[in-house]
């Protein structure tokens, strides 16, 4: 197995058992031929920017690798970001690297390969939560998404895996909206079938890592438990302590600092408003967005 890293594939062409693919390999401005991946130029780098890989709520250097476990754990270079692409002036990673590794002379190099067959894997992407205004994500500061709070219970992510929110407050109370943007004619008609059982997981998590005093509350649709052990977990997430409200809310409103969700409790038939320090939306699973462009250089159809 060869990992083709930091590339992109541009073109095939041929048929099935003799495809002929253009691949284009990235210049990363570091010799991964020689690079130890010691971390030094990461450590030294003066130019800090947000992390897309921990959503923006920690920091990276220009110089850099997505995460701890990237495969190869070998850094590469931002232009965009990079002092001395930018402005001519720096270099600050070239001079401390041992291996003289860096080369910021790197170009891209397409390669040719043939191969038998293709498995097309494009991944998803989720839905951003803003265009749902009646769920504040983006106006109130204590609104995370999913993946947000994914990366924040990380030991190795921005908060190095305490739950706070935004303003560093831990909170005692939390709500979990589930169908985000899923099983919704105005967004996405179809489920988005991992949600309800990472909903549950966040849950215990928040037990566990903010004590089992801390109230979290589920608003659902359905709870769909599908799997081997899902239905197991979820009653346990239950005898924790964990509040169930089948009802989808129907909105969220900040006063004094404290996040409000209203939604309609359909078991016992009556309207709820729970005050709450940190919501996390569980939010709809959609296709990237260059899936076009993926069919059109594959060649193949989409539902």
């Amino acid at each position: 197995i060869q990992l083709h890293t930091y590339s992109e594939v541009e073109e095939v062409s041929g048929f099935v058992g003799q495809f002929k693919v253009k691949v284009r390999h990235k210049a990363a401005y570091v010799n991964h031929d020689v690079c130890t991946g010691c971390g030094m130029c990461q450590e030294k780098c003066p130019k800090k920017v947000p992390s897309e890989f921990h959503m923006k709520l920690g920091d990276r250097k220009a110089i850099y690798t997505l995460f701890a476990q990237a495969v190869p754990n070998k850094p590469v270079i931002d232009r965009d970001n990079c002092i001395y692409f930018q402005k001519g002036k720096c270099r600050a990673c070239e001079k401390l690297c041992e291996m003289k590794a860096i080369d910021f002379e790197q170009q891209d190099r397409v390669e040719e390969i043939e191969v038998g067959s293709i498995v097309v894997a494009t991944g998803f992407e989720i839905m951003d939560p803003s265009i749902i205004e009646s769920y504040g994500y983006g106006r109130y500061q204590n609104v995370f998404t999913g993946l947000e709070f994914e990366r924040m219970v990380q030991g190795s992510g921005p908060t190095m895996g305490k739950i706070q929110g935004r303003d560093g407050t831990i909170p005692k109370d939390v709500a979990i909206l589930h169908c985000v943007g899923s099983r919704d004619l105005r967004y996405h008609e179809y489920c988005s079938r991992t949600c309800c059982m990472y909903a549950l997981k966040y849950a215990h998590l928040l037990k566990d890592k903010c004590g089992h005093d801390t109230q979290v509350y589920n608003f659902y649709i359905d709870m769909r438990c599908f799997g081997k052990g899902y239905e197991e977990f979820y009653k346990r997430v239950q005898s924790e302590g964990v509040r169930m409200v089948r009802g989808k809310a129907a909105g969220v409103k900040e006063k004094d600092g404290i996040l409000i969700v209203t939604a309609e409790d359909t078991l016992s038939d009556r309207m709820l408003e729970v005050p709450v320090e940190m919501v996390i939306l569980c939010t709809a699973m959609e296709p990237r967005a260059d899936a076009i462009d993926v069919t059109r250089i594959f060649g193949i159809s989409i539902g």
